[in-house]
């Protein structure tokens, strides 16, 4: 079959013919429909001694849609030819960036009524905002919020979710450029961190308050512009670096409190979380509640370039793998 490999020796990816995948035990066996680009599929090289198996070639794509095709022996509850979406174990080295994948039974949900095209853009942002804002910063009792990176792929997905959680003041950061986009999302504000105090804004827009809860959806140093921009006994929940309370203005004063979320860590810990954050989120897709937007398909053509663009930053809007 063809698949994108990572190789280290170059730190490049490349597409090639490998064996098909042969499920046993819990696994399945996925026929690929579509994939999900994201920035960890990328960033390979920074985790890859970390993959249990480096016997086999190494596949990346943790976002799948698809239909199973074979069944390992300890499977239960699923059928040949279930139509499936899953958020992949990135230290297994079978993923969705190939014809055939293989997926742990126990953490797939089922396909939702929409495209697998749009389906597979959602796990890996669209669960991991809904687990930052409904399970560690209780947004439905909240009235304000801070995301920076609203125009990225979780900040886009947390910005929906907060205006469907009924949040007043969504406080979002953008370039002056996307702040249409961010606001036709529900944010309430923008604030053009270019150019802008964002600090200073977020004071203005909450006269002097500060906000309830923010999350750093965008890494850097954003979580101390986050921090520093909550009100008493605000959170803060982090995605992209580990916090450093220690750094942030007031922390102990304020008497503020601090989350951190890592998605992929529920395999091992707490697989029975995908399920509950797929399924709830995949409700939110049909019910059009939440929307994926400015998607774009690739191939196996096009697919080691967008790897190599994703890694520089340099990719717009969201891409999705469709074999060909």
């Amino acid at each position: 079959m063809k698949a994108l490999v990572y190789q280290v020796s170059t730190d490049d990816f490349l597409v090639q013919d490998i064996p098909e995948p042969v499920a046993y035990g819990y696994d399945v066996k996925v026929r690929v429909l579509a994939t999900g680009l994201n920035p960890v599929d990328s960033k390979v090289n920074l985790w890859y001694q970390s993959v249990f198996d480096q016997t086999t070639p190494f596949v990346g794509g943790l976002d799948v849609a698809g239909e199973i095709v074979a069944l390992g022996d300890k499977v239960t509850g699923w059928n040949l030819g279930d139509k499936v979406l899953y958020h992949g174990n990135m230290f297994r080295s079978c993923g969705g960036f190939a014809e055939y994948t293989l997926h742990d039974s126990r953490t797939l949900t089922q396909m939702p009524a929409i495209s697998p095209f749009v389906a597979a853009a959602t796990p890996c942002a669209g669960w991991t905002a809904l687990h930052a804002l409904k399970n560690k910063l209780n947004v439905d009792r909240r009235n304000s919020i801070l995301i920076t990176g609203g125009a990225g792929g979780v900040g886009t997905f947390a910005i929906q979710l907060a205006k469907f959680y009924g949040v007043r003041a969504i406080i979002t950061t953008a370039s002056a450029a996307k702040h249409a986009y961010v606001t036709s999302l529900g944010a309430t504000h923008a604030i053009d961190y270019q150019h802008e105090d964002v600090v200073t804004k977020v004071r203005e827009i909450t006269d002097n308050a500060g906000v309830e809860i923010a999350l750093d959806a965008a890494g850097g140093d954003n979580d101390v512009l986050c921090a520093n921009s909550l009100g008493f006994e605000g959170e803060l929940c982090g995605l992209v670096r580990t916090l450093r309370p220690e750094q942030y203005a007031n922390s102990f004063s304020l008497g503020l409190s601090f989350h951190q979320l890592s998605l992929g860590s529920a395999h091992t810990h707490n697989p029975s979380l995908l399920l509950e954050l797929g399924n709830d989120f995949s409700h939110l897709l049909e019910a059009k509640h939440i929307a994926c937007t400015e998607l774009n398909s690739v191939g196996f053509t096009e697919l080691s370039e967008a790897m190599r663009a994703l890694r520089q930053k340099s990719v717009l809007g969201k891409l999705v793998f469709v074999p060909n």
